[in-house]
């Protein structure tokens, strides 16, 4: 009996990627998991999982990695929706990995994710370059298959996912065009199952793949159907208002400036456009081929539990950009307060304890430059734990220094130091929520 192929997964830290690697492992196939980093409990899934710059990886690298594990089967799950300086230029990530790619797996079969649609529609970036990785493909790959799954549910919940569990649990409807815009769904497993049935057909001794077939259910449903749905299976409320079509924008211009610093909200600009553009495409050519039926969202969701930990999820969601951005105004504000208008004042406390005026002023515009660097150390994904942390421990040095140098400031009737506390008790909340993966 031939022995099942190695298959490698690019990007196996994501929503996409990590159902995939677990469900082709649980089917017992070798699965080599790559990315750029993985969580604990991926690292834990995956024993044998390779942590690498993947972006930054020549031809030569990739080929090697691949030749060194055995595998047969790439799967390229990488991706961006927008281009940011942490993340790199959607044209690289798409493209130039993708051509790399393409040339590490000249004996391999390669198996590409990407967007359903007609070129026509491509009118952003991301689907721009999606699709100009797909002519690159078709051109230069002799073995591939492209994938062009739909909204993909999975039992982990990330970006876009995400927000449908957070969105659902809202007392809110989408605006009216967002709300109607197509929306078909797909299950992660019908991927997974995908890609099993080409890697048995590979070892099987069928080389000769070169399909793109939409991957997805049949019909589907709208945006909103999708909330409606969902808000049904986890006792979300019922909604009384229709969000503004502006505070949809202002929302993703907000997002957009978040992903400038690191983080990756779901919903931005690109985000925005790609859900007007909606989720449809044509299914039939990949259930003929591979007689896998696909399992509609209604069907998918029945199998995701609606328990108290998805619901704490989807009311949090939203929650965190909202704790994160307060905490980092926090900061910001008593600095600059501190620093400017309230200068003097501050500085009166400490020569009222005893402090020499000008080590007053010293200790005083110091300890206001250290509060806007926390405001910054939070505002930004990669430095936010160390900024908590930070902002953790000087709040209680600031608690227990006050108590010798201005004990008065514990019975102020506005409660200047007793407000200090919920705010550091939001820096731990912010702290046990911060993992995205």
């Amino acid at each position: 009996m031939t022995a099942p192929p190695t298959i490698a997964i690019f990007g196996a830290s994501g929503l996409i990627g990590e159902a995939t690697a677990r469900q082709l492992q649980a089917e017992g196939f070798r699965v080599l998991a790559l990315a750029r980093r993985f969580s604990p409990a991926q690292r834990a899934a995956f024993p044998n999982a390779v942590e690498a710059p993947l972006l930054a990886l020549s031809a030569g690298d990739l080929d090697q990695i691949l030749s060194a594990h055995g595998a047969e089967i790439v799967v390229n799950c990488i991706g961006v929706l927008q281009s940011s300086p942490q993340k790199g230029s959607a044209e690289d990530v798409h493209c130039g990995f993708a051509a790399r790619l393409v040339e590490a797996t000249q004996a391999r079969l390669l198996v590409q994710i990407s967007i359903p649609g007609s070129e026509a529609e491509d009118r952003t970036p991301f689907s721009a370059t999606k699709r100009a990785a797909e002519r690159l493909i078709h051109a230069r790959s002799p073995a591939f298959a492209i994938l062009r799954p739909g909204f993909v549910w999975a039992p982990s919940a990330y970006g876009g996912s995400a927000l449908m569990r957070a969105l659902a649990l809202l007392p809110a409807d989408l605006p009216a065009r967002e709300a109607a815009s197509p929306f078909a769904a797909t299950e992660a497993g019908d991927i997974a199952r995908t890609i099993g049935f080409l890697a048995r057909r590979w070892a099987g001794g069928e080389r000769d793949w070169r399909v793109s077939w939409d991957v997805m259910e049949r019909g589907g449903e709208s945006v909103g159907g999708v909330v409606s749905r969902l808000r049904r299976h986890m006792g979300g409320p019922k909604p009384w208002l229709r969000l503004p079509a502006a505070l949809m924008r202002l929302g993703a211009l907000a997002g957009d400036a978040a992903a400038r610093l690191g983080w990756s909200p779901p919903i931005r600009t690109t985000a925005l456009r790609e859900m007007r553009r909606g989720v449809q495409g044509d299914p039939g050519p990949w259930i003929a081929a591979t007689s896998i039926e696909s399992r509609a969202f209604a069907d998918a969701l029945a199998h995701t539990p609606a328990s108290v930990q998805e619901r704490w999820f989807a009311k949090l969601y939203l929650a965190k950009a909202l704790v994160i951005g307060t905490l980092a105004a926090f900061w910001l504000v008593s600095g600059l307060l501190a620093l400017t208008l309230a200068f003097d004042a501050a500085a009166a406390i400490l020569i009222q304890a005893g402090t020499p005026p000008l080590l007053a002023k010293a200790a005083t515009a110091a300890t206001s430059l250290l509060d806007i660097a926390i405001s910054g150390l939070i505002a930004t994904r990669r430095t936010c734990r160390l900024g908590l942390l930070a902002g953790m421990a000087v709040t209680l040095a600031y608690l227990l220094g006050s108590v010798p140098i201005a004990p008065h400031l514990w019975l102020d009737p506005i409660g200047a130091m007793v407000k200090t506390v919920p705010a550091l008790v939001l820096m731990l909340v912010a702290l046990l929520i911060l993992d995205e993966r």
